[in-house]
């Protein structure tokens, strides 16, 4: 099973300017939503003892800064119902799982920065750690069948971060390189 729906609220970087409504209602779907797939996909997957279940989560799940205050809180939300239904359901040899992507030019990813999809691909790029590579929703499509498929069948509370560095780079350091000089000096 593989629970992909999600919303995003509006693009307010300054928490007081955030409204409680739309912060519920993000929740509702990006939460609520994931418990409910999670609890009915288990209701049928412990007769069979076995399964997988899956949730998108995202690189919000691991870095402040990265999105709303709403999108962080929901997807650092699926992480954790995660990893909890997957210490409950590994008796019962169903795996759960979560993929996080870095951004993806999807219309709600667009729609999100007020761009077209060429210009969030491009925005995405511009900021991505891994160059010369454009994340498309078939690599976290290919990442979540990893996930689902034999192949995955020893992993279990695992959040797949599909983001080419992302999460793990310090963006305040720049980009560093090392001038030509050094690396005719090092050879």
């Amino acid at each position: 099973m593989f629970n992909n729906a999600g919303i995003v609220d509006d693009n307010k970087a300054r928490i007081i300017d955030n409204d409680k409504a739309d912060f519920e209602r993000v929740l509702r779907v990006n939460v609520t939503g994931v418990f409910l797939g999670i609890k009915h996909a288990a209701q049928a997957m412990i007769p069979a003892r076995g399964g997988s279940i899956i949730s998108t989560a995202s690189v919000a799940s691991c870095v402040g800064g990265a999105s709303s205050h709403a999108y962080a809180c929901s997807k650092h939300a699926v992480l954790g119902l995660t990893r909890n239904a997957a210490v409950e359901s590994g008796q019962f040899g169903i795996r759960v799982n979560c993929v996080s992507p870095y951004g993806v030019a999807t219309p709600l990813a667009a729609d999100y920065f007020g761009l077209s999809e060429g210009e969030a691909e491009k925005l995405f790029g511009s900021m991505a750690n891994l160059k010369g590579v454009t994340l498309k929703p078939e690599d976290i499509a290919n990442a979540a069948l990893f996930l689902a498929s034999e192949e995955g069948r020893y992993v279990s509370g695992h959040n797949l971060v599909v983001d080419g560095g992302f999460t793990i780079v310090n963006p305040s350091l720049g980009m560093f390189q090392y001038p030509d000089d050094h690396h005719r000096d090092q050879a």
